[in-house]
């Protein structure tokens, strides 16, 4: 395991104020990754729990009640995938941010349609993770919004209660689906970029992978351009724009 430690020391005494008391869940069954985020994490200024299965992962999440989750998708007893579902039944808002050694297209593709917030691969710099985790924390649990409602033509987006209805249509997206449809329809009428929707839908402020904007774009098709005109467009060697139709 090439794990780099080194950044960790630099957190800033702003950011770590923020974070005073902020409770992770770090679950991972290599006990040296464990012990190296959670010391990291604690120097940082959060609480920090730790579980080395889903079994302790559970009893964990339960009694600890913890408001962000560092997940192994490889654990010894259950899928990571498959615990994120389970803890969100209980509690759908739980950030999670996957840590693994899985790396494809389709694993981060999975994890992220499951309502993961980021996804870090091994090997990994511990200073990486903790601005990922400062950045979903930022996400989740930032001041309300100006407004509840944003809107495009026949879309809208209800922020208050956490729904999309096209011309009067409600449509079923996952947490992943709905972030994005969001920051398009913040930038209604704009051109955004790969880059610009990996940094702001997932905070992937270290780079990401480009061909998991172009999987969760073409999702976003099939559902809010199923039954009318395109409200998603792509604009060749730029990237995508919400726009209203025509006419």
């Amino acid at each position: 395991m090439s794990t780099t430690g080194s950044g960790g020391g630099e957190m800033r005494l702003d950011a770590m104020a923020a974070t005073a008391g902020t409770k992770v869940l770090v679950v991972d069954d290599e006990p040296y990754i464990t012990e190296l985020l959670a010391t990291t994490l604690r120097l940082a200024g959060y609480d920090v729990l730790t579980a080395g299965s889903g079994a302790e992962a559970v009893r964990a999440a339960a009694s600890g009640n913890p408001e962000l989750l560092i997940l192994d998708i490889m654990l010894p007893d259950t899928d990571g995938f498959e615990l994120c579902r389970r803890l969100r039944l209980d509690r759908p808002r739980l950030p999670v941010v996957f840590l693994t050694a899985r790396d494809s297209t389709e694993d981060k593709v999975r994890g992220l349609t499951l309502g993961g917030d980021d996804y870090v691969t091994k090997p990994f710099s511990v200073a990486e993770v903790l601005a990922r985790v400062q950045a979903v924390l930022r996400r989740t649990q930032g001041g309300p919004e100006e407004s509840s409602a944003l809107r495009c033509g026949d879309l809208v987006l209800d922020e208050e209660a956490h729904e999309v209805h096209r011309a009067g249509r409600q449509l079923e997206l996952s947490p992943t689906e709905y972030k994005l449809l969001r920051y398009l329809l913040v930038n209604a009428g704009r051109v955004v970029s790969k880059a610009q929707i990996l940094d702001h839908v997932w905070q992937y402020d270290f780079g990401g992978d480009a061909a998991v904007v172009e999987k969760f774009i073409s999702r976003l098709r099939h559902k809010v351009d199923a039954e009318g005109s395109p409200l998603i467009h792509t604009v060749r060697g730029f990237g995508y724009t919400l726009r209203p139709a025509k006419g």
